[in-house]
């Protein structure tokens, strides 16, 4: 059977299509690690197409730009004035061929609506689609409309598609207001052999608002002060400021977008000051308008406060033509707006059924599994069965913003610890929206005085008094492992500040290890460009000895099994097979006689050096009856010095996407961060944690 791929397109103005595109390309990159992204046509102007470079920076897709559509407005227009219109087509399908002979997938937009130029609207698209062999997935808009409009809508949509025998993926109705969707929902309720299946997503207002980033974009503003994350700031209202400072502050609203001239530098000052003040709501930028400079000392003093609080935008135009043009400025999805994006991909995948879609297309599996597949696949198993996560180090600007795309997607329950105001002040003055999170303070928690007691039971062998304990509960890591121990989290993630020994000692004194297992450790899964690989123990054990080393195997295997890789496990060393003599060497060999004797059913083998492991032509001549060699996932290094240095040297030379370390062998999952994690590393820690979990329970 041949392959399919998907076709999306507004079936008419305004559809909103632009997050059905994104929520697609993550469900493709989920099947296929070549996913290729198309648009037939797009506006010609001397900045790019927006979604093409939102795609390519979202999703890191290095296929050359020009690759990635058919052609310019002007050409098809050009071409359709010349009776020329097979012609725009075959041009258009041309370079769609190119495109999908190097990809296993391809998602296609279709252009925007362009006013007047009526042919391409969806009769174009429909055409476009079927002469490209994809699966169409129109989008009807829902926003603005009552129940009887939408139905006639899609029974319009129903007569097109009809008359044009369009192959359909699926409808999507987006923007539905909330109180419609219940009986929208009973009168389009489908089974997945339907012929016209329709999918409801209910209307986002915080996606519909502007950001301060739309407002600079689209006006070209100069940005005098702030940075990506100011400039993702939502905008709920505009306040032009003509009057004095006192009247002025009167009349401030939480999120307002102030627009005055340069020179008023009342206004900016007040501007300064009311935002850290506790007695005014927080705007969310400042936008200086017309030609005339703004003071040097004002300039001075905006550029000493560093980390301004929000962004401070300057445009030439005066205030009222400013004021005009802002209400034509629509709100766009960029490619830093992480929150955005995040919240419109959970709005879309909670109201979009993926197996029925996935059954739809049909799928070509390959053993290649890519960083983004491999992302994707765990993310919908940690959103199959949510698990609740503790993350201990809740005043770290880091670990809320992971938090926040953690909840906007729904991947997990989250508990962060600290100080409570100091948190919420941060979360506020960073623009956060965590209102679902669970903020705990260990010194000042009423669950302090039972994890006391719990600790004390646990380590009064140990000489801990009571006393001792309850200090000891005043450490979020300790609080945190507690809370793992005493079911009230599923797990715990730790380490963007503090050292990995804080982060797991408490586990080691606490959770403990699993029976049967001599030692906690762990590995990393290295994410290469077509497979992942596993790398183990990369972080924990300095020196393990034969008995640890199989352990370690045996627990990296099971991990691996976890994460859906079938174990292939090689161990490691400077010789293959019995070549090789020495101390290090016959440790390794001892260690695999260990292993496979507790664990027969295991492909496991060793000892090999890395080349063996991986190469197939190297396997053939130095192990030409191995199971494992030359096709080896999992890596047992011979201790950490190796294990360290040889997933970084291939991180750094290769690209891979490390994630990692996770922790191995204990009863319950508690994961170690480095401390210089990105937002994304501690995403991916908290998914593969609350899948340890779902593993545990």
């Amino acid at each position: 059977m041949s392959k399919q791929n998907i076709y999306v397109t507004g079936a008419e103005q305004g559809s909103g299509k632009s997050i059905i595109m994104l929520a697609m390309m993550d469900m493709l990159l989920g099947y296929s690690g070549k996913v290729g992204f198309f648009r037939p046509i797009i506006c010609t102007s001397e900045e790019k197409d927006e979604q093409i470079q939102l795609i390519r920076q979202r999703y890191h897709i290095n296929t050359p730009y020009e690759s990635m559509y058919g052609c310019q407005i002007e050409e098809a227009r050009d071409l359709i004035n010349r009776d020329k219109y097979n012609e725009l087509l075959q041009r258009i399908i041309s370079k769609y061929r190119m495109l999908a002979a190097q990809c296993d997938y391809v998602l296609c937009v279709g252009p925007d609506y362009m006013g007047n130029d009526s042919i391409f609207e969806f009769d174009f698209n429909a055409e476009v689609a079927n002469n490209l062999g994809c699966l169409i997935m129109p989008v009807v808009q829902g926003h603005g409309r009552n129940n009887s409009q939408i139905i006639d809508a899609v029974n319009r949509l129903k007569h097109a598609l009809i008359e044009f025998d369009c192959d359909l993926l699926a409808t999507v109705i987006n923007g539905v207001y909330a109180q419609q969707v219940e009986e929208l929902r009973k009168r389009f309720s489908h089974q997945p052999e339907c012929t016209f299946p329709i999918y409801i997503v209910p209307s986002e207002p915080s996606l519909n608002m502007l950001s301060m980033g739309n407002i600079s974009r689209q006006l070209n503003a100069r940005i005098l002060s702030g940075d990506q994350q100011t400039l993702n700031r939502p905008v709920k209202h505009f306040k032009i400021a003509a009057m004095q400072v006192p009247a002025f502050l009167e009349h401030l609203e939480k999120g307002d977008l102030i627009i005055t001239p340069s020179d008023r530098a009342d206004i900016i000052l007040a501007c300064l000051m009311s935002y850290p003040s506790t007695n005014y709501p927080q705007i969310s930028g400042l936008l200086l308008t017309g030609k005339q400079q703004t003071d040097d000392q004002v300039i001075s003093l905006i550029a000493g406060l560093g980390d301004t609080p929000f962004s401070v935008l300057s445009v030439d135009l005066d205030t009222l033509t400013t004021a005009m043009q802002i209400k034509e400025v629509r709100a766009k999805i960029y490619p830093q707006d992480e929150r955005k994006i995040a919240l419109a991909l959970g709005l879309v995948e909670r109201n979009l059924n993926y197996d029925e879609l996935s059954q739809r297309l049909t799928r070509k599996h390959s053993e290649r599994v890519t960083p983004l597949m491999f992302e994707y696949e765990q993310i919908q198993r940690a959103k199959a069965n949510i698990q609740h996560i503790v993350l201990a180090e809740g005043n770290e600007e880091r670990i809320l913003r992971a938090a926040e795309i953690l909840l906007l997607r729904n991947i997990v329950k989250i508990t962060i610890l600290g100080n409570i105001s100091e948190i919420q002040q941060k979360i506020t003055a960073l623009g956060l929206h965590l209102d679902e999170i669970i903020i705990i303070d260990p010194l000042k928690s009423e669950l302090r005085e039972l994890y006391a007691e719990a600790y004390f039971n646990l380590r009064k062998e140990k000489g801990i008094t009571y006393d001792m304990a309850y200090d000891i509960m005043s450490d979020v890591s300790y609080f945190g492992t507690m809370m793992v121990h005493l079911n009230h989290a599923d797990g715990m993630v730790s380490g963007a500040v503090h050292t990995t020994q804080h982060t797991i000692r408490p586990a080691f004194q606490i959770i403990k290890t699993k029976p049967g297992t001599s030692i906690v450790s762990s590995v990393f899964f290295m994410c290469l460009e077509d497979r992942v690989l596993v790398y183990g123990d990369c972080a924990v054990n300095p020196d393990p000895d034969a008995q640890q080393l199989a352990d370690i195997a045996v627990s990296a295997a099971q991990t691996a099994a976890m994460y859906n890789i079938t174990p292939r496990v090689a161990m490691l060393s400077y010789s293959t097979g019995e070549s090789g003599k020495g101390k290090a060497v016959d440790k390794v060999r001892q260690a695999v006689i260990i292993a496979k004797r507790a664990h027969p059913e295991l492909k496991l083998e060793g000892p090999m050096q890395y080349d063996a492991a991986v190469d197939a032509g190297v396997a053939r001549t130095k192990l030409p009856d191995s199971e494992v060699a030359g096709q080896a996932n999992v890596f047992i290094f011979p201790d950490l010095n190796t294990g360290n240095n040889t997933y970084k040297a291939v991180q750094r030379s290769s690209g891979a996407v490390a994630i990692g370390p996770i922790l191995q062998g204990l009863n319950k999952p508690v994961n170690d961060l480095s401390r210089g994690c990105t937002v994304t590393d501690i995403v991916n820690t908290v998914v593969m944690t609350a899948i340890q979990s779902q593993s545990e329970n």
